[in-house]
């Protein structure tokens, strides 16, 4: 990672399949916009709830660094 710049967007994907799957969400959307994608940081997780109180889906929010090109 010698004399890279990055810079840092942060999406919330979310899924009703867990928390994997919510990050993997919110990675392919980013990455049919975005080059040069290189790490992500899941910052904030949290969880909808359905009408009779159980979990409806995941919400992840996470930073996500992409190589700024030179």
């Amino acid at each position: 990672m010698t004399d890279h710049v990055y810079a840092i967007s942060e999406l919330v994907g979310s899924s009703p399949d867990g928390v994997e799957a919510a990050v993997n969400n919110a990675l392919a959307s980013a990455s049919s916009s975005v080059r040069n994608l290189d790490w992500f940081e899941v910052t904030q997780i949290r969880g909808h709830l359905g009408e009779s109180g159980e979990v409806a889906d995941w919400q992840v929010g996470i930073k996500l660094g992409f190589r700024v090109e030179k």
